[in-house]
């Protein structure tokens, strides 16, 4: 068994990986964690959210969470994105690189990638 301090050193290491999800009104990034989208990789999409919030200084003004089905499997892994007084914006069939030029085009940048929108996969 670990010492309390022991456990304490591991808490605080680990804290960066799942401190993005904190409230924030600004910007709100939300991954499909069900088994579909895990089946479809989504668990290393939610790790480059996470860990490139945190990287880029992002985490005051966006929050990472998940959520189980969003409903359209196919297009799995599925990412939305909200932004206060904006459209939602759904990335679909996302990868850990993907979600890495989302964070820089999108979350940092402000200009949504359209050919990773599901507006662009339906048409």
């Amino acid at each position: 068994m670990k010492s309390l301090e022991e456990l304490m050193a591991i808490r605080d290491k680990m804290q960066d990986k799942v401190a993005v999800r904190h409230a924030s009104d600004d910007i709100r990034v939300v991954v499909g964690m069900a088994t579909c989208g895990i089946a479809a990789g989504a668990r290393p999409v939610l790790n480059a959210f996470v860990e490139g919030v945190a990287n880029e200084g992002l985490a005051e003004r966006v929050t990472v969470t998940q959520t189980g089905c969003i409903g359209i499997c196919q297009y799995e892994p599925i990412v939305e994105v909200y932004e206060k007084d904006k459209e939602k914006v759904t990335y679909v069939k996302m990868t850990a690189e993907k979600a890495k030029e989302v964070i820089e085009r999108h979350l940092k940048g402000g200009k949504p990638i359209t050919e990773y929108t599901i507006g662009k996969v339906i048409s």
